[in-house]
C-alpha cells in the first residue's frame, strides 16, 4: 500500500509541470478605460475575456466590458492667479456596454508575449439613473434586444507577462463604433489572466 501511494505521489510530482505547460486558452478580468472622442469624456469600468487557442500563435477571443463611471477634468482660475485644475471620477447616468469577438495573433510562447488583434462586435449606450450593480449590468444585457446597438470594430495590441499559469495583460486600441459614420475612441485595459 505504501509503495502504491509513493508511486502515485511521484507520478503526480512528475506530471505537474506537464499539466502547467498546457496552454489551451486564457480567462481574465480587467479594468477598462474608454475615451469617447465625440464628447471628450473618460469612462471607466470592468470587463472579462475568454480566449481559446486554435493554433500555437492564434486565439479566438471574446470579451465584454461595462463602463459605469465617468472622469471629469476641470480647469478654473481665480482673478490674478495661476490656473489650477482638478479631476474627479463619479458615477454617471451614461452606461456603456461593449462586446467584441475575433482573433488574437501572438508573438512568443514564453513568459512574455506581444499580440495584435482585430475584433468585431457591438457598443450599447444607455442612460440609467440606478446605481451601478450586478442587477443593472444584467438589465443592460436584457435591454440589448430592445435598444439601439451600434456595430463596432477594435484594432489593437498589447503585451502579456506570465509566471506559470498566472499573468497580467495590458491592451491598447481603437474602439471604433459606427453611428452616422465611424467614431474613433481610445480604449485601454489591464488585468490578471489565467492560462488553462
Amino acid at each position: 500500500m505504501k509503495k502504491a501511494l509513493l508511486a502515485i505521489f511521484l507520478f503526480g510530482l512528475v506530471s505537474l509541470p506537464i499539466a502547467f505547460a498546457q496552454n489551451h486558452g486564457e480567462v481574465g478580468a480587467y479594468a477598462d478605460y474608454l475615451r469617447l472622442e465625440p464628447s471628450d469624456s473618460n469612462h471607466y469600468g470592468v470587463g472579462g475575456r475568454l480566449s481559446v487557442n486554435v493554433h500555437p500563435i492564434v486565439q479566438l477571443e471574446a470579451e465584454m466590458a461595462y463602463d459605469f463611471s465617468h472622469g471629469i477634468n476641470e480647469t478654473f482660475s481665480n482673478t490674478g492667479t495661476t490656473p489650477t485644475g482638478s479631476a474627479t471620477v463619479t458615477r454617471t447616468r451614461l452606461r456603456i456596454l461593449h462586446g467584441l469577438f475575433g482573433p488574437k495573433f501572438q508573438i512568443g510562447t514564453g513568459a512574455v508575449r506581444a499580440f495584435g488583434t482585430v475584433k468585431g462586435g457591438f457598443v450599447n449606450f444607455r442612460l440609467d439613473a440606478r446605481p451601478a450593480t450586478f442587477g443593472t449590468f444584467t438589465s443592460s444585457l436584457d435591454a440589448l434586444r430592445r435598444n439601439n446597438v451600434d456595430g463596432a470594430l477594435y484594432p489593437g495590441g498589447g503585451v502579456e507577462f506570465y509566471a506559470g499559469p498566472i499573468g497580467i495583460r495590458g491592451d491598447i486600441g481603437d474602439l471604433i463604433y459606427f453611428n452616422n459614420g465611424a467614431h474613433n475612441n481610445l480604449s485601454v485595459s489591464i488585468g490578471p489572466s489565467i492560462r488553462f
